[in-house]
């Protein structure tokens, strides 16, 4: 009995692939951003603050 998620999906939806492909392009220029891939914060803030940082200079760039 095949497990729930599991295998081929029962659809696709090509807008709902753009919308996953577009997300996960910007979470690999995020992660081009060496302190965000290294993750060498230790509190919540600093933390936003550097993946906001990368966001704006990887919004810039484009």
């Amino acid at each position: 009995m095949p497990r729930a998620g599991v295998g081929r999906p029962t659809s696709f939806d090509s807008e709902r692939y753009k919308k996953r492909d577009t997300v996960e392009h910007a979470s690999d220029r995020l992660k081009g951003f060496h302190p965000v891939a290294t993750r060498y914060e230790n509190r919540a803030y600093s933390c936003l603050g550097t993946v906001t940082l990368a966001a704006l200079v990887a919004w810039l760039r484009t």
